[in-house]
Protein backbone atom coordinates (compact mmCIF):
# COMPACT_ATOMS: atom_id res chain seq x y z
CA UNK A 1 0.00 0.00 0.00
CA UNK A 2 2.99 2.24 0.91
CA UNK A 3 4.33 1.85 -2.02
CA UNK A 4 1.55 2.37 -4.54
CA UNK A 5 0.89 5.16 -2.41
CA UNK A 6 4.51 6.36 -3.05
CA UNK A 7 4.23 5.74 -6.73
CA UNK A 8 1.28 7.61 -7.47
CA UNK A 9 2.35 10.53 -5.41
CA UNK A 10 5.30 10.83 -7.86
CA UNK A 11 3.57 10.33 -10.88
CA UNK A 12 0.87 13.22 -9.63
CA UNK A 13 3.55 15.40 -8.74
CA UNK A 14 5.21 15.15 -12.36
CA UNK A 15 1.76 15.60 -13.16
CA UNK A 16 1.43 19.00 -11.99
CA UNK A 17 4.85 20.28 -12.65
CA UNK A 18 4.18 19.68 -16.62
CA UNK A 19 0.98 21.22 -15.94
CA UNK A 20 2.65 23.83 -14.27
CA UNK A 21 4.86 24.52 -16.77
CA UNK A 22 2.28 24.31 -19.58
CA UNK A 23 0.90 26.76 -17.78
CA UNK A 24 3.96 29.30 -17.33
CA UNK A 25 4.09 28.75 -21.39
CA UNK A 26 0.67 29.69 -22.31
CA UNK A 27 1.18 33.81 -21.70
CA UNK A 28 -1.65 35.75 -19.31
CA UNK A 29 -4.57 37.18 -21.00
CA UNK A 30 -5.53 34.60 -23.36
CA UNK A 31 -9.30 34.91 -24.00
CA UNK A 32 -11.42 31.42 -23.69
CA UNK A 33 -15.11 30.82 -24.39
CA UNK A 34 -17.14 27.94 -22.60
CA UNK A 35 -20.36 27.08 -24.18
CA UNK A 36 -23.08 24.51 -23.11
CA UNK A 37 -26.39 24.08 -23.39
CA UNK A 38 -26.33 22.29 -19.86
CA UNK A 39 -25.49 24.84 -17.18
CA UNK A 40 -29.08 23.93 -15.18
CA UNK A 41 -27.22 20.58 -14.28
CA UNK A 42 -25.50 20.77 -11.45
CA UNK A 43 -22.83 19.03 -12.42
CA UNK A 44 -21.74 21.12 -15.39
CA UNK A 45 -22.19 24.40 -13.29
CA UNK A 46 -19.56 22.69 -10.73
CA UNK A 47 -17.09 21.92 -13.43
CA UNK A 48 -17.61 25.53 -15.32
CA UNK A 49 -16.80 26.66 -11.82
CA UNK A 50 -13.70 24.77 -11.49
CA UNK A 51 -12.62 26.11 -14.74
CA UNK A 52 -13.13 29.65 -14.00
CA UNK A 53 -11.18 29.77 -10.86
CA UNK A 54 -8.41 28.03 -12.31
CA UNK A 55 -8.39 29.88 -15.54
CA UNK A 56 -7.79 32.88 -13.45
CA UNK A 57 -4.98 31.64 -11.89
CA UNK A 58 -3.52 31.55 -14.86
CA UNK A 59 -4.75 34.84 -16.07
CA UNK A 60 -7.04 34.16 -18.79
CA UNK A 61 -10.14 35.98 -19.81
CA UNK A 62 -12.95 33.69 -19.94
CA UNK A 63 -16.63 34.00 -21.38
CA UNK A 64 -19.13 31.37 -20.22
CA UNK A 65 -21.97 30.89 -23.01
CA UNK A 66 -25.61 28.82 -21.47
CA UNK A 67 -27.21 28.20 -24.49
CA UNK A 68 -30.07 27.32 -22.00
CA UNK A 69 -31.08 23.62 -23.36
CA UNK A 70 -30.69 24.87 -27.03
CA UNK A 71 -28.04 22.72 -28.70
CA UNK A 72 -28.39 23.93 -32.19
CA UNK A 73 -27.63 27.87 -31.02
CA UNK A 74 -23.94 26.42 -30.24
CA UNK A 75 -23.65 26.25 -33.04
CA UNK A 76 -24.15 30.35 -33.98
CA UNK A 77 -22.25 31.47 -30.62
CA UNK A 78 -19.20 29.41 -31.71
CA UNK A 79 -19.46 30.91 -35.20
CA UNK A 80 -19.47 34.61 -32.35
CA UNK A 81 -16.50 33.83 -30.74
CA UNK A 82 -14.77 32.76 -33.66
CA UNK A 83 -15.26 35.83 -35.41
CA UNK A 84 -14.15 37.91 -31.82
CA UNK A 85 -11.02 36.12 -32.06
CA UNK A 86 -10.43 34.34 -29.16
CA UNK A 87 -7.83 31.22 -28.38
CA UNK A 88 -9.66 28.26 -27.79
CA UNK A 89 -13.11 27.29 -27.13
CA UNK A 90 -14.50 24.59 -24.76
CA UNK A 91 -17.83 22.76 -24.56
CA UNK A 92 -19.39 20.96 -23.31
CA UNK A 93 -22.29 19.26 -25.37
CA UNK A 94 -22.21 16.16 -28.11
CA UNK A 95 -19.56 17.37 -30.93
CA UNK A 96 -21.65 15.60 -33.85
CA UNK A 97 -24.58 18.13 -33.40
CA UNK A 98 -22.22 21.52 -33.50
CA UNK A 99 -20.56 20.16 -36.99
CA UNK A 100 -20.55 23.43 -38.60
CA UNK A 101 -19.26 25.49 -34.95
CA UNK A 102 -16.43 23.05 -35.06
CA UNK A 103 -15.57 23.83 -38.90
CA UNK A 104 -15.39 26.92 -38.28
CA UNK A 105 -13.08 26.91 -35.36
CA UNK A 106 -10.99 24.72 -37.40
CA UNK A 107 -10.69 27.07 -40.22
CA UNK A 108 -9.59 30.07 -37.76
CA UNK A 109 -7.14 27.81 -36.10
CA UNK A 110 -8.93 27.79 -32.85
CA UNK A 111 -8.58 24.59 -30.95
CA UNK A 112 -11.79 23.12 -29.26
CA UNK A 113 -12.16 21.00 -25.94
CA UNK A 114 -14.37 19.24 -24.80
CA UNK A 115 -15.44 19.21 -21.11
CA UNK A 116 -17.79 16.05 -20.42
CA UNK A 117 -18.62 16.43 -24.09
CA UNK A 118 -17.68 13.54 -26.92
CA UNK A 119 -14.88 12.53 -28.78
CA UNK A 120 -14.57 14.12 -32.31
CA UNK A 121 -11.58 14.52 -34.53
CA UNK A 122 -11.75 18.42 -34.59
CA UNK A 123 -11.45 18.15 -30.58
CA UNK A 124 -8.10 18.64 -28.91
CA UNK A 125 -9.26 16.95 -25.93
CA UNK A 126 -11.97 15.36 -23.88
CA UNK A 127 -11.83 15.67 -20.12
CA UNK A 128 -14.35 13.78 -18.73
CA UNK A 129 -15.20 10.98 -16.25
CA UNK A 130 -15.33 6.89 -17.78
CA UNK A 131 -18.78 6.66 -18.16
CA UNK A 132 -18.52 3.18 -19.20
CA UNK A 133 -16.88 2.36 -15.73
CA UNK A 134 -19.36 4.88 -13.52
CA UNK A 135 -22.40 2.61 -15.65
CA UNK A 136 -20.88 -1.07 -15.05
CA UNK A 137 -20.62 -0.39 -11.47
CA UNK A 138 -24.48 1.04 -10.31
CA UNK A 139 -25.65 -1.26 -13.03
CA UNK A 140 -23.96 -4.31 -11.25
CA UNK A 141 -24.75 -3.17 -8.09
CA UNK A 142 -28.24 -3.34 -8.72
CA UNK A 143 -28.11 -6.48 -10.18
CA UNK A 144 -25.96 -7.76 -6.99
CA UNK A 145 -28.74 -5.89 -4.85
CA UNK A 146 -32.02 -7.50 -6.48
CA UNK A 147 -30.63 -10.71 -6.87
CA UNK A 148 -30.21 -10.80 -10.46
CA UNK A 149 -34.19 -11.03 -10.81
CA UNK A 150 -36.98 -8.12 -11.08
CA UNK A 151 -38.24 -5.31 -13.17
CA UNK A 152 -36.39 -2.46 -13.53
CA UNK A 153 -36.78 0.94 -14.80
CA UNK A 154 -33.84 2.88 -16.26
CA UNK A 155 -33.83 6.62 -16.70
CA UNK A 156 -31.45 7.32 -19.56
CA UNK A 157 -30.49 10.33 -22.43
CA UNK A 158 -28.94 9.44 -25.80
CA UNK A 159 -28.36 13.17 -27.33
CA UNK A 160 -25.48 13.53 -24.79
CA UNK A 161 -22.18 11.56 -25.59
CA UNK A 162 -21.27 10.89 -22.28
CA UNK A 163 -24.31 9.94 -20.78
CA UNK A 164 -25.81 7.89 -23.76
CA UNK A 165 -22.66 5.67 -22.73
CA UNK A 166 -23.86 5.29 -19.64
CA UNK A 167 -27.16 3.63 -21.00
CA UNK A 168 -25.64 1.38 -23.28
CA UNK A 169 -23.46 -0.36 -20.80
CA UNK A 170 -26.22 -0.66 -17.98
CA UNK A 171 -28.55 -2.47 -21.17
CA UNK A 172 -25.42 -4.81 -21.43
CA UNK A 173 -24.97 -5.80 -17.75
CA UNK A 174 -28.71 -5.90 -17.44
CA UNK A 175 -29.05 -7.85 -20.84
CA UNK A 176 -26.29 -10.36 -19.14
CA UNK A 177 -29.11 -11.38 -16.40
CA UNK A 178 -31.86 -13.60 -17.98
CA UNK A 179 -34.54 -12.39 -15.00
CA UNK A 180 -34.13 -8.83 -14.96
CA UNK A 181 -36.24 -7.02 -17.46
CA UNK A 182 -36.07 -3.46 -18.22
CA UNK A 183 -39.79 -2.80 -17.73
CA UNK A 184 -39.33 0.83 -19.14
CA UNK A 185 -36.49 3.11 -20.93
CA UNK A 186 -37.00 6.72 -20.29
CA UNK A 187 -35.63 10.09 -21.59
CA UNK A 188 -36.67 13.21 -19.06
CA UNK A 189 -36.98 16.27 -20.16
CA UNK A 190 -33.70 17.95 -18.86
CA UNK A 191 -35.15 21.89 -19.26
CA UNK A 192 -34.92 22.01 -15.64
CA UNK A 193 -32.68 19.40 -14.82
CA UNK A 194 -34.96 16.69 -15.27
CA UNK A 195 -36.21 16.10 -11.92
CA UNK A 196 -39.54 17.34 -12.20
CA UNK A 197 -40.13 15.35 -15.57
CA UNK A 198 -38.72 12.15 -14.44
CA UNK A 199 -41.16 11.89 -11.20
CA UNK A 200 -44.09 12.78 -13.56
CA UNK A 201 -43.28 9.94 -15.34
CA UNK A 202 -42.16 7.81 -12.28
CA UNK A 203 -45.43 8.44 -11.23
CA UNK A 204 -46.86 7.43 -14.43
CA UNK A 205 -45.17 3.53 -14.45
CA UNK A 206 -45.81 3.37 -10.72
CA UNK A 207 -49.61 3.76 -11.26
CA UNK A 208 -49.12 1.35 -14.40
CA UNK A 209 -47.22 -1.44 -11.78
CA UNK A 210 -49.13 -1.10 -8.53
CA UNK A 211 -48.65 -4.46 -7.29
CA UNK A 212 -45.63 -4.60 -4.47
CA UNK A 213 -42.73 -6.13 -5.96
CA UNK A 214 -43.86 -5.31 -9.65
CA UNK A 215 -40.65 -2.95 -9.16
CA UNK A 216 -37.62 -3.97 -8.15
CA UNK A 217 -35.34 -1.19 -9.58
CA UNK A 218 -34.88 2.30 -9.94
CA UNK A 219 -31.64 3.22 -12.80
CA UNK A 220 -30.53 6.48 -13.81
CA UNK A 221 -28.16 7.45 -15.79
CA UNK A 222 -27.36 10.88 -13.69
CA UNK A 223 -29.00 11.81 -10.25
CA UNK A 224 -31.47 14.34 -11.03
CA UNK A 225 -34.15 11.38 -12.68
CA UNK A 226 -32.89 9.16 -9.50
CA UNK A 227 -34.40 11.88 -7.40
CA UNK A 228 -37.29 12.48 -9.19
CA UNK A 229 -38.04 8.45 -9.38
CA UNK A 230 -37.53 8.95 -5.37
CA UNK A 231 -40.10 12.04 -5.17
CA UNK A 232 -42.54 9.76 -6.94
CA UNK A 233 -42.25 6.81 -4.92
CA UNK A 234 -42.70 8.23 -1.93
CA UNK A 235 -45.63 10.39 -2.91
CA UNK A 236 -47.43 6.80 -3.74
CA UNK A 237 -46.40 5.72 -0.46
CA UNK A 238 -44.27 2.50 -1.81
CA UNK A 239 -41.03 3.00 -0.26
CA UNK A 240 -41.67 0.40 1.78
CA UNK A 241 -41.71 -1.75 -0.70
CA UNK A 242 -37.06 -1.38 -1.08
CA UNK A 243 -37.25 -0.38 -4.77
CA UNK A 244 -33.68 0.33 -5.28
CA UNK A 245 -32.46 3.56 -6.87
CA UNK A 246 -29.51 4.70 -8.25
CA UNK A 247 -27.94 7.40 -9.97
CA UNK A 248 -24.67 9.03 -11.59
CA UNK A 249 -23.11 12.16 -10.38
CA UNK A 250 -23.69 11.66 -6.43
CA UNK A 251 -24.29 15.72 -6.04
CA UNK A 252 -25.34 17.37 -3.14
CA UNK A 253 -28.83 16.34 -3.12
CA UNK A 254 -28.14 13.13 -3.77
CA UNK A 255 -25.66 12.56 -1.00
CA UNK A 256 -28.14 13.54 1.68
CA UNK A 257 -30.66 10.97 -0.12
CA UNK A 258 -28.50 8.43 0.03
CA UNK A 259 -26.98 9.05 3.30
CA UNK A 260 -30.36 8.39 5.15
CA UNK A 261 -30.24 4.82 3.73
CA UNK A 262 -33.80 4.49 2.38
CA UNK A 263 -34.49 3.88 -1.65
CA UNK A 264 -31.71 5.87 -3.37
CA UNK A 265 -28.75 3.69 -2.32
CA UNK A 266 -25.77 4.60 -4.41
CA UNK A 267 -24.48 7.21 -6.77
CA UNK A 268 -21.00 7.60 -8.26
CA UNK A 269 -18.95 10.64 -7.60
CA UNK A 270 -17.24 12.46 -10.25
CA UNK A 271 -14.99 14.56 -9.58
CA UNK A 272 -16.49 17.74 -11.55
CA UNK A 273 -14.00 20.39 -9.44
CA UNK A 274 -11.20 17.64 -10.94
CA UNK A 275 -12.27 17.62 -14.31
CA UNK A 276 -12.92 21.57 -14.58
CA UNK A 277 -8.80 22.13 -13.68
CA UNK A 278 -8.06 19.43 -15.74
CA UNK A 279 -9.34 21.11 -18.77
CA UNK A 280 -7.96 24.18 -18.21
CA UNK A 281 -4.69 22.85 -17.64
CA UNK A 282 -5.25 20.98 -20.96
CA UNK A 283 -6.10 24.02 -22.67
CA UNK A 284 -2.78 25.33 -20.92
CA UNK A 285 -0.99 23.00 -22.51
CA UNK A 286 -1.84 23.18 -25.91
CA UNK A 287 -1.68 26.32 -26.02
CA UNK A 288 1.85 26.17 -24.54
CA UNK A 289 2.83 24.65 -27.51
CA UNK A 290 2.57 20.83 -26.61
CA UNK A 291 0.83 18.05 -28.87
CA UNK A 292 -1.22 15.82 -26.53
CA UNK A 293 -0.95 12.14 -27.11
CA UNK A 294 -4.34 11.14 -25.68
CA UNK A 295 -7.72 12.96 -26.92
CA UNK A 296 -9.51 11.77 -24.04
CA UNK A 297 -8.61 12.44 -20.28
CA UNK A 298 -10.06 10.54 -17.34
CA UNK A 299 -11.00 11.78 -14.01
CA UNK A 300 -11.23 8.83 -11.77
CA UNK A 301 -14.66 8.63 -9.87
CA UNK A 302 -15.81 7.19 -6.66
CA UNK A 303 -18.27 4.71 -5.68
CA UNK A 304 -21.19 6.79 -2.85
CA UNK A 305 -23.09 4.87 -0.77
CA UNK A 306 -24.48 5.00 2.91
CA UNK A 307 -21.36 4.60 4.42
CA UNK A 308 -19.71 6.95 2.95
CA UNK A 309 -22.23 9.78 1.29
CA UNK A 310 -21.47 12.23 4.54
CA UNK A 311 -17.26 12.22 3.63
Amino acid sequence: MALTFTRRAAVGLGFVASVAFAGAAAAEGEKIAVITPYLAQPGTQFYVEAFQARAGELGWEVNVIDTAGDVAAVISRMEDVVNQGVDAIVLNVDPAQVGAGLDAAAAANIPVFGMDAGADARIKANITSNGYAMAAETAVYVANRIGGAGNVVMFTFDPFPPVQVRGVIADAVFGNYPDIKVLDRITPDVADGGIADARAKMEAVLAANPEPGSIKAVWAAWDQPALGALQAIEAAGRQGEGIVITGIDANPQARDEIAKGGNFEASVAQDFAGIGRTTADTVARVLGGETLKANVIYVPTKLITAANAAE
